[in-house]
């Protein structure tokens, strides 16, 4: 090859270049690019309305405390544990004033989908997002843990409680977690448990991904039952979502839905 030619097969790669690197990102790689996957694909749905708590209830009939709001407040120095917002129609919802109340749990029922939500943490909460109401997703403030990661840390697929103990469960790959105050992620791929024709169980739930703040946690992870502090539902192939609203101030917002999809990781 000439130098002529050499300079001239250089000047065609770096052209090519930027192509190339956008075609890749047109693929999923494990991470999210950018905005939500609401705002660039579609088939996702709400499942908050933007103005009450419609579509909700409280688990078991409870007392909900659960209420709507424009904007959630969190203070680093005057109230570290605790999240402030005015009750008012809005996008936002959050689990009271001290963060001990009933669980909310959608009036509808899900099969496979995918599951993308944003949270709030003050210092020290913990929360969960459960799909069927039966396996969870945990959310915890794991922010700056310098400690391997556990079946309790954020971004964990929490364990089963059995005979007093803890049993499985699948810690985060990487604490992607972010500082109290701060909106956070999950994008959720999930595949419910099968059955068959007389109603026996043949293959187990299954958590095909996990991303919190857009980095991969979780990979194909089997769950062969319900998880700690589930609701007192069977397995079927369909059950609601529930958000945990005992364990400390939460907010969500931006929770949206749409059948389980296959991803493309070529």
């Amino acid at each position: 090859m000439t130098r002529a030619s050499g300079v001239l097969l250089g000047l065609c790669l770096l052209a090519a270049a930027p192509h190339a690197a956008a075609q890749k990102l047109e693929l999923n790689d494990g991470e999210l690019h950018g905005d939500p996957p609401f705002l660039l694909e579609d088939g996702w749905r709400p499942l908050l309305n933007g103005k009450d708590l419609s579509g909700w209830h409280a688990q078991d009939a409870g007392t909900s405390a659960w209420y709507t709001t424009r904007g959630v407040r969190w203070e680093r120095l005057l109230s570290p544990t605790l999240l402030h917002g005015l009750r008012e129609p809005g996008g936002r919802i959050v689990n009271g004033p001290r963060g001990r109340t009933a669980n909310l749990v959608t009036d509808e029922k899900f099969g496979d989908i995918e599951l993308y939500l944003e949270f709030m943490l003050a210092k020290g909460s913990n929360s969960g997002v459960y799909l069927h109401g039966l396996y969870e997703v945990q959310i915890f403030d794991s922010w700056g843990s310098e400690f391997p990661m556990k079946t309790s840390d954020c971004g964990a697929i929490y364990h089963r409680w059995i005979n007093g103990r803890a049993v499985g469960g699948s810690p985060p790959r990487v604490n992607a977690s972010r500082r109290p105050g701060r909106w956070q992620s999950y994008y959720i791929w999930f595949r419910a448990p099968r059955f068959d024709a007389q109603g026996h169980k043949t293959e187990n739930a299954r958590f095909i991904r996990v991303l919190h703040n857009g980095l991969l946690v979780q990979e194909n992870v089997e769950v062969d039952g319900p998880t700690r502090a589930h609701m007192k539902i069977p397995e079927a192939p369909r059950n609601p979502i529930m958000l945990q609203g005992d364990h400390g101030p939460v907010a969500y917002r931006n929770i949206y839905v749409r059948p389980l999809r296959p991803i493309v990781t070529r």
